[in-house]
């Protein structure tokens, strides 16, 4: 017989409040082999992320990627690391962070906020059973990523859902899919290209670099490379870039499958034969910069770049903690949550305690 979780720290009468669970998708958190084993298990054994038949990808997981794979990627890891740790979580707390006081301040009732990551540290369990001891009864999951992917939102919500189904009492939930074509964001996108420009000059072409998924999820109904073609159209279109200014790519693939293309790597090198003295990439799925977008672009693709007759790769930072994403994200909370029911007032709540402890509770 299941045994569920209680809600931790009940008591009769305590004001309902509205919680934002802002979830990214994790980092190891060590740059060592060992960590990155660890998280790269965890990562890779997800159904979402790698659709294969399971005995075989058990297989092919434990027998060969993860004995050649962390080593590698931690010392990919150690080029990036921080003093304050891994780049994804330091900008993943920073917009946590601002994001709370900023919707502390404007939302007319009590909203709070926790950050989670799929996974690894902080796990969504911890950042729910947080949020229930809040006295939160109501909970929008904002997945930070702009476009819908199986891969990655899809995963978002079988964790949730997991911790949830875990629970005796339930909250109530709100689950946003995907930002890619809202306004503030392209807005945002589309300042923080203009501002790079203005500090370090602007280069022949802007790409749009995008995170792969296999070919495979396209045809199977996934529409992350439909919604990546629009944030790139919009961004051009908000930057008033003619068509043989802007470029899109797909980057971050592995193993023999046929990926979404064209690929970055091949793109990059193709653009430095041309010549090309300088290239701007920004990465308009990443909401905030790790290994993908400070290793494996601003590193491994500019050396790809110059080595085949290019000049600079220069590299647009990823929205990060900006106050016009800041601001975005705190509107499109606002959106999902302004017409939920808010709890009653405080002269009912006490009433209903005073009638709970009157029947035999203990608060």
């Amino acid at each position: 017989m299941p045994t569920y979780r209680s809600t931790p720290e009940f008591e009769h009468g305590l004001p309902e409040s509205t919680g934002v669970l802002l979830v990214n998708l994790g980092t190891p958190d060590a740059p060592t082999t060992g960590a990155v084993r660890r998280f790269l298990k965890e990562f890779l054994s997800d159904p979402r992320v790698v659709e294969y038949p399971r005995l075989i990808w058990w297989l092919i997981l434990n027998l060969v990627i993860l004995l050649v794979r962390p080593s590698r990627s931690a010392a990919a890891y150690q080029k990036i690391w921080t003093t304050q740790g891994s780049p994804l979580l330091v900008h993943s707390q920073a917009i946590a962070n601002k994001l709370r006081e900023r919707m502390t301040s404007v939302a007319e009732d009590s909203v709070h906020l926790e950050l989670a990551m799929t996974y690894g540290e902080p796990a969504i369990a911890d950042a729910v059973d947080k949020l229930l001891a809040k006295g939160v009864r109501r909970i929008v999951t904002l997945p930070l990523y702009p476009q819908y992917s199986g891969t990655t939102t899809a995963a978002v919500f079988d964790a949730v859902a997991r911790e949830f189904g875990q629970l005796r009492w339930l909250p109530e939930s709100r689950f946003i899919n995907d930002y890619h074509d809202a306004s503030g964001y392209i807005d945002a996108l589309a300042a923080s290209v203009r501002e790079n420009w203005q500090e370090n000059g602007r280069g022949e072409k802007l790409l749009m670099s995008f995170h792969g998924v296999p070919q495979s999820t396209l045809r199977n109904g996934d529409p992350y490379h439909c919604q990546c073609q629009k944030t790139a159209r919009l961004l051009a279109e908000n930057l008033g870039l003619a068509d043989d200014e802007w470029l899109l790519s797909f980057q971050s693939r592995v193993g023999r499958e046929e990926w979404l293309g064209p690929y970055t790597d091949k793109t990059v090198m193709a653009l430095g034969k041309q010549g090309l003295r300088r290239v701007d990439v920004i990465c308009p799925g990443f909401s905030t910069d790790c290994l993908e977008t400070l290793e494996e672009i601003a590193m491994q693709n500019a050396g790809f770049f110059s080595a085949a007759g290019g000049g600079t790769l220069h590299y647009i930072p990823a929205l990060n903690a900006r106050d016009d994403h800041i601001q975005f994200l705190a509107k499109l909370v606002q959106q999902h949550i302004e017409n939920w029911p808010s709890g009653a007032d405080e002269s009912s709540r006490r009433a209903t305690r005073d009638r709970a402890v009157a029947m035999g509770a203990t608060a």
